[in-house]
């Protein structure tokens, strides 16, 4: 939502500085737009394949909607709470037919916004997995998280890194389409000084374009996609805390108490607010 306010402020602010002393009709000049904007993608299909154009759509879509929320996180907490009293009272063992088919899971299924997110749901139920396996050594299934966590950090980078590399390059495209512009007037240097003139600033409009839509619209882009990737990552490493705590055998309600004291305060429930949900947490 603040991503789409941005853009708007953004428009309205430059469109606002200029209308009043100029006219918005030299603005649209739709073949410098075809050059800087179909050279720039063009650029990142080069540089990138196509899954990575893929995810970019969808991580833009997904920081449009902004990060996780503290209710996400509170039905997170309550989820493991009672995955973790489910092993605590009848075995790790009796987490295997959940953890084999979360989706059809008894347990699973009282956490819709857990089960939503399906990359967060399977990394849970793979740590999960090893625990019915026979896994004991917390220490040596931390440091397979933490691998699997930086390996996941850089695997998202790469969106928002490809991103702020078009951003980069896109004032160079804008000279470019400038240049171009610049040429074409060149050639019709025979001309009356107003035609010259409006020939001359339809040129300009590509620098124009390049620098508004680089630093306006795409670094800040990537710059939120990084955010919203960062911020979301606490999802995981709550999670990685709490399975934590449960191998070294405390009891349910103090393993998630650990993982909700590693979460920062404008996301992180209250006690009384994670005492009241366990308390009505659902069982199996």
């Amino acid at each position: 939502m603040f991503l789409i306010i941005g853009y708007v402020i953004v428009i309205g602010a430059v469109l606002g500085g200029y209308l009043p002393h100029g006219k918005f009709s030299v603005l649209i000049q739709p073949f410098e737009i075809v050059i800087i904007f179909g050279a720039a993608f063009g650029t990142f299909l080069i540089a990138n394949p196509m899954s990575v154009l893929k995810r970019s759509v969808s991580y833009t879509i997904r920081a449009m909607k902004g990060a996780k929320k503290k209710p996400a996180y509170l039905e997170l907490l309550v989820c493991l709470y009672a995955v973790f009293r489910l092993a605590k009272s009848k075995g790790d063992l009796a987490l295997e037919s959940h953890v084999e088919n979360p989706e059809s899971s008894a347990l699973f299924n009282n956490f819709p916004g857990v089960t939503a997110d399906h990359h967060a749901l399977e990394f849970l139920c793979d740590y999960l997995r090893l625990l019915t396996l026979g896994t004991t050594n917390a220490y040596e299934l931390e440091a397979v998280i933490d691998q699997e966590l930086e390996a996941h950090h850089e695997e998202d980078n790469v969106v928002p890194d490809a991103i702020q590399a078009v951003g980069d390059a896109l004032p160079g495209l804008g000279i470019v389409a400038a240049v171009l512009g610049v040429i074409n007037t060149m050639g019709s240097v025979t001309e009356p000084p107003e035609i010259l003139g409006e020939m001359i600033g339809a040129a300009l409009v590509g620098t124009f374009l390049g620098i508004l839509a680089s630093y306006g619209f795409v670094g800040p882009t990537s710059a939120i996609i990084k955010k919203t990737l960062e911020q979301d990552a606490k999802f995981y490493v709550c999670m990685k805390a709490a399975l934590i705590g449960h191998m070294q055998g405390y009891a349910p309600q103090v393993s998630v108490e650990f993982a909700r004291k590693i979460l920062p305060p404008e996301i992180r429930p209250s006690f009384k607010e994670l005492d009241d949900a366990i308390q009505n947490a659902p069982s199996v």
